[in-house]
């Protein structure tokens, strides 16, 4: 239980960020939306999805060249920002067991990526592999070497690149991920942040529901954002390496007849949903009932007539995120995704006022 009393100390806190504390969106849209989200607020911007074309990074269609181009001059408000590119994404790195797998592969690519940013004047790369050396996205290729195979990548980036390109990936925020997908003690040496993808945790497979984004375990779910930032931690991950996730997006679950509509019950998957759109989604009008788990220190919604609760982050969860982050002095908040926010008056300005 000691970490979870320390980590709660922050409750009461006045600490501000550090000047190195990082908020991070990835973007996942087209051009024009782009230009109205306060993008100021951050400072780091990563473009999702690039993709291996055999064995090089590339930018599927003149819409996303146009997108990273933009986001690029966004920089002319915000001279601080990195604009990142990000590789694969759920169901995105089909090759990337195979192309990675040998050290000509892992050159290619680099290469590739440095291409690519000198081409449109990014950053730096993003890794978004679901998952090295554990089942992913279905059907996906996934062998004991990945794990080391991503050491190695991530060291050829480097070496390609040069120490002042940003390196960061997007890391499983669960358990089975943490154990066994990455080398830690090696791969430290060569990314700038790790991305914890503390989110999705109860997700479009799971059987019985739960929270998707909690800050904290229950004694009915383990995986939250503080078990996944204690492993790192323990794996010997410095703190300020530790970017943590905020979901900007909910699930709906069916729960299964039969069963109290709750959290831990049978069901299935239903869809997402924006939290743009979740005053109307989630409202008393369309039979939601919301309410707030203090141990999780995560919202949830039921909707007992038809058979559904709703599992995602609002501004109070947010902003304890924000603030755990600050007082464990991690790296920084990360989202998945801008294009999920309202332009103003959203999560990104919850975050930004609670740092």
């Amino acid at each position: 239980m000691l970490p979870l009393i320390v980590s709660l100390c922050f409750l009461n806190s006045t600490a501000r960020a550090p000047s190195g504390f990082r908020i991070i969106g990835y973007y996942c849209g087209t051009t024009i939306p782009v230009d109205s989200f306060e993008t100021e607020k951050l400072t780091h911007l990563i473009f999702s999805f690039g993709n291996l074309r055999e064995n090089h990074f590339v930018i599927n269609s003149a819409t996303d060249t146009a997108t990273i181009k933009r986001m690029v001059e966004l920089k002319s408000k915000n001279p601080g920002m990195k604009v990142m590119l990000s590789l694969g994404g759920w169901g995105g790195c089909q090759t990337c067991s195979d192309v990675f797998n040998t050290a000509s592969g892992r050159k290619e690519f680099a290469r590739s990526v440095k291409e690519a940013s000198a081409f449109f004047n990014t950053d730096g790369i993003d890794l978004d592999w679901e998952y090295p050396a554990i089942k992913g996205f279905p059907g996906h290729v996934y062998k004991n070497d990945d794990r080391s195979n991503f050491t190695l990548l991530l060291r050829e980036l480097r070496e390609v690149n040069g120490p002042g390109f940003e390196i960061s990936f997007a890391a499983g925020g669960f358990t089975s991920y943490i154990d066994s997908s990455v080398e830690w003690k090696e791969i430290i040496k060569y990314v700038n942040f790790i991305n914890v993808m503390s989110y999705d945790l109860v997700h479009g497979y799971s059987t019985t529901s739960g929270h998707h984004t909690p800050l904290f375990s229950t004694p009915q779910q383990t995986e939250s954002t503080d078990h996944a930032v204690q492993l790192l931690l323990k794996a010997g991950i410095p703190a300020d390496k530790i970017v943590i996730g905020a979901a900007f997006y909910g699930r709906f679950f069916q729960i299964e007849e039969g069963n109290k509509v709750d959290l831990y019950m049978p069901c299935k998957f239903l869809h997402g949903f924006s939290y743009k759109y979740s005053s109307d989604s989630l409202s008393v009008e369309n039979g939601f009932e919301k309410k707030w788990d203090e141990v999780a220190k995560a919202p949830f919604a039921i909707n007992t007539k038809r058979r559904l609760l709703a599992t995602y982050d609002d501004e109070r969860s947010i902003a304890i995120k924000t603030k755990y982050a600050v007082a464990n002095k991690l790296g920084g908040i990360m989202f998945w995704q801008l294009n999920d926010d309202k332009f103003h008056n959203g999560l990104l300005d919850v975050i930004d006022a609670s740092k």
